[in-house]
């Protein structure tokens, strides 16, 4: 490999998730799904954590706070996320999907499996692991990096 095509792997990487995300944008539009990947990213997060921290939440899905905020109100405005003040500190809030929020992740996860199925084609898990590991490595060598 040379120096020049080491650089275009931000670019592959960029372009890729671009690529997936629009797909599975279409594939949710055109199923009748009223989310955006990033909604789907929250609900999908908050069904196996009931009462989640909007904190937690938006370290969980690599989202800064004001993303956070303004996804969550979307939410809440649609009725599918509910908060509830925590019982021991008044100032903290809990998050949870309402009965409408989790039937709407039941709709839509199994275009999202379809998708990543899709975009998976004959890769092996073998693959899939070498992937992530790759992907944690980058990750976690710009984690707490300043600039």
């Amino acid at each position: 490999m040379t120096h020049s095509d080491q650089r275009a792997y931000f670019f592959k990487i960029d372009t890729t998730v671009k690529r997936v995300r629009n797909f599975m944008q279409k594939q949710l539009n055109m199923a009748g799904i009223d989310l955006t990947i990033d909604q789907w990213v929250l609900i999908d997060h908050l069904l196996p954590s009931p009462g989640i921290s909007q904190n937690d939440l938006a370290q969980a899905t690599a989202k800064d706070a004001p993303t956070t905020t303004r996804i969550l109100d979307i939410l809440l405005k649609k009725g599918l996320v509910e908060r509830k003040i925590a019982k021991l500190d008044r100032r903290k809030s809990m998050l949870f999907l309402t009965d409408d929020g989790k039937k709407m992740h039941e709709k839509a996860f199994p275009i999202v499996a379809q998708v990543r199925s899709k975009a998976w084609g004959a890769l092996s898990d073998e693959d899939f692991d070498k992937l992530v590991n790759i992907m944690d490595t980058i990750y976690g060598n710009l984690e707490g990096a300043k600039g």
